[in-house]
């Protein structure tokens, strides 16, 4: 399934979201991947909107920003 314009809008804004989280936290890429167990490219190509992260990607990026899901789309 191709990604269209609007899709790709959605994943920049869930990105903003995620990163303006992390810098609220005061955490840099590094700090949240060692905390999540991911590589801080891959963190950064999510809050690009570079990539469609999957449900369970965005749990672990949840619990290593301590937020809710939910906190996300809000």
């Amino acid at each position: 399934m191709a990604i269209t314009k609007k899709d790709k809008g959605e994943l920049k804004n869930l990105g903003s979201k995620l990163k303006s989280i992390r810098l609220a936290k005061g955490l840099t890429l590094k700090e949240l991947g060692y905390l999540i167990d991911k590589d801080p490219q891959s963190i950064s190509r999510v809050e690009v909107g570079d990539i469609n992260p999957t449900y369970l990607y965005l749990l672990k990026l949840c619990e290593g920003l301590e937020v809710k899901i939910r906190d996300l789309f809000d």
